[in-house]
């Protein structure tokens, strides 16, 4: 919660605040705005419940915030988190398209598609070697030997790689491979895994859960960054509705909420919120009118023999389009300053 003070506010004034704050156990942040005092407070209950804050004397508005994060809110750290990887930024007005197949299904085939997705223009590369499944009997994923592909991937093409890691344990082997150390849907809410990956370096996309309201995504995250890495990525994959049409509900709303709740950049996977490759361009576009910093994008360049979520994968000419759309866009949302 925020509470912005009147401007002759006076100093009592601001103390009683502060103080009944404190009784609640709450931690403090005070700032100045246009010559108004502003104090914020993060606790685990909801302050706004707590008293009736707007009638306090001195109190110009209240500003309730979500509870979810403390140390990845916005009023926390009130400038942007960028994100750098190589040389790849994420976040800071830049548009980061991280493409590739969703599994690592050969060295021939992932060698191939991200030779496509690198000469169309993308940022980073992806290629999962663990595929969490719904089957068991479903393909698992090559495990360290598609992790040895995708370090070939990355001195082959010179960009960066990202790879989604299942376990606690595999933590250490993902990261020594990966450039970007990814926790999908399934797992946005194993605790031990998301202190794990907060006890490495390398920077972690955090990816909504399927039934996960944002409060509980930026929880999650929270949990990374008190680890001690605070390098992490957010990205919106769609959420489990009840319309059939498409695989997920992708909520485009999520971009701009929490970006206005926290200082984290924000990607968005169209793919597998549609799970049908005809309507992820237009997702993806919406994704950065929205605002997002970034989108992720399944290519494959024979989707109709992916071994993993073949419906949903561009062919690389659509990608080719898809960028250029994308840069289109860019260039009239966020004009290069110096232009």
């Amino acid at each position: 919660m925020i509470i912005v003070m009147h401007p002759e506010a006076t100093s009592e004034e601001v103390a009683q605040i502060v103080e009944r704050l404190q009784d609640l156990g709450a931690d403090i942040h005070i700032t100045s705005d246009g010559g108004r005092t502003v104090v914020s407070g993060t606790t685990e209950t909801r302050l706004a419940d707590e008293a009736p804050w707007a009638s306090l004397p001195g109190v110009e508005r209240v500003v309730p915030v979500l509870r979810g994060g403390r140390r990845v809110s916005r009023h926390f750290k009130p400038d942007d988190t960028v994100v750098d990887v190589m040389d790849v930024t994420i976040g800071g007005g830049s548009l980061t398209v991280v493409a590739g197949p969703c599994a690592i299904e050969s060295r021939e085939q992932m060698m191939g598609t991200a030779r496509l997705v690198a000469a169309a223009g993308a940022a980073m590369i992806r290629g999962d070697a663990f595929k969490p499944r719904t089957s068991p009997y479903a393909f698992q994923g090559l495990g360290k030997a598609g992790l040895e592909i995708l370090a070939e991937v990355r001195e082959e093409t010179g960009l960066p790689v990202v790879a989604e890691v299942l376990d606690p344990r595999d933590v250490d082997l993902v990261a020594s491979y990966a450039d970007v150390v990814r926790i999908g849907t399934r797992n946005m809410s194993n605790q031990a895994l998301l202190r794990e990956v907060g006890r490495q370096p390398k920077p972690v996309m955090l990816k909504r859960g399927r039934a996960s309201t944002i409060e509980e995504w930026i929880d999650a995250a929270e949990y990374i960054h008190n680890e001690g890495n605070a390098r992490i990525v957010l990205v919106e994959r769609g959420i489990r509705g009840f319309d059939s049409s498409t695989r997920n509900t992708l909520d485009v709303s999520a971009v701009p909420l929490v970006k206005l709740a926290t200082h984290l950049p924000v990607m968005v996977d169209p793919s597998h919120a549609a799970g049908r490759r005809d309507i992820v361009a237009s997702l993806a576009l919406a994704a950065v009118a929205a605002g997002a910093d970034g989108v992720m994008i399944d290519v494959h360049p024979r989707p109709s023999e992916a071994m993993v979520d073949g419906p949903q994968a561009m062919l690389p000419k659509e990608f080719e389009t898809l960028m250029r759309d994308l840069q289109a866009v860019a260039s009239v949302l966020r004009p290069d300053p110096s232009g």
